[in-house]
């Protein structure tokens, strides 16, 4: 089974782009969300989009007035977010998540983890690992807001094979296995190739991580939670960093 970053570098980093409905569609549902979770305008606040991809989230936060960190590990996503930036206020970073403390210059105002970003951590001593370097790194009163997929009720049968997007020269299909902690992900995309069709498949693990379980960790740590619907049927979480 590959790692995460594999996973992404070497099969689905090339068709990401294709696979979130092209680039303008995808960054316009990030800038819906961000309406949504950060309805002000900001006047050079700091923000950090971890997992920032091709920047779905980031152009939309650079362009209401955030100067943004993106930091994801994918070269290829990274290469699109620059092709993209022009004169927005966006510093890309190509390492780890947990690496992300390293480029900071000063606490951030709001630090983002959008998608399905958190579950692709290794287990949940990382993610704790995480939500503190967050802690650490948020002024009072900041905002750290992530979204996930609640993989804690096990999907049975037939209902496991999920359609992704085909059209006329690609077809991508997942299907899911479950074990205690974990839910394997196998990604399958047959592409064409003149008249015949080639078929790659590669699989890699998320974590189950349950919203209550997410919640205390996070209230541990001196923040305020809010749980509420995302988008795509995603666990959005908006967690307070009290006042000190």
């Amino acid at each position: 089974m590959t790692t995460v970053t594999e996973h992404y570098e070497n099969h689905l980093a090339p068709v990401y782009l294709w696979m979130a409905g092209g680039f303008d569609a995808a960054v316009a549902r990030g800038a819906t969300e961000i309406a949504a979770i950060c309805p002000n305008e900001s006047n050079g606040l700091t923000a950090v989009d971890l997992g920032s991809g091709f920047g779905m989230h980031a152009i939309p936060l650079a362009r209401r007035g955030y100067l943004v960190l993106a930091i994801d590990s994918s070269p290829i996503l990274l290469d699109t977010l620059r092709d993209h930036v022009a004169t927005l206020p966006i510093r890309t970073v190509e390492d780890d998540l947990l690496a992300f403390q390293k480029h900071l210059n000063h606490k951030a105002d709001l630090i983002l983890c959008m998608g399905d970003t958190l579950t692709h951590l290794s287990g949940l001593t990382t993610v704790e690992q995480l939500f503190s370097q967050v802690a650490e790194s948020l002024q009072p009163g900041g905002q750290f807001i992530a979204t996930f997929r609640d993989y804690t009720t096990s999907i049975l049968e037939d209902k496991r094979f999920i359609p992704i997007r085909s059209d006329d020269d690609r077809i991508l299909t997942c299907f899911l296995e479950y074990s205690p902690d974990y839910v394997t992900v196998h990604d399958v995309l047959h592409e064409r190739n003149g008249s015949a069709w080639q078929l790659r498949v590669s699989a890699y693990r998320k974590l189950r991580l349950s919203p209550g379980w997410v919640t205390t960790s996070l209230q541990a740590r001196g923040f305020t939670v809010r749980i509420e619907p995302g988008l795509a049927g995603m666990i959005r979480v908006t967690a307070t960093m009290d006042q000190q």
